[in-house]
């Protein structure tokens, strides 16, 4: 059965907030940004996902693959701005 502690709401400003105790910060390795979901009667607290999470392995295979060309020429400079364009 798991652990129960027991906290109490504390004031932020408008809202209420509640404290972690720090070993179950630790334990669950939460840090600056968590996921809440309410779930019938229950809260929910979860770490948050970082967004990127796993694009540089998935891009490392890409290249790998040989996956990861350009699908449309490059089109940075026209021949007008080359030629004609004063930077």
């Amino acid at each position: 059965m798991a652990n129960v502690i027991q906290t109490r709401l504390v004031r932020i400003g408008n809202s209420q907030g509640i404290r972690i105790p720090a070993a179950l910060l630790e334990q669950l390795q939460l840090t600056d940004v968590v996921e809440l979901e309410v779930r019938d009667d229950h809260l929910i607290v979860r770490r948050g996902k970082r967004p990127r999470a796993g694009w540089a392995e998935a891009f490392r295979q890409m290249a790998e693959q040989g996956d990861d060309r350009l699908l449309m020429p490059d089109t940075s400079l026209t021949t007008w701005e080359e030629t004609e364009w004063e930077w």
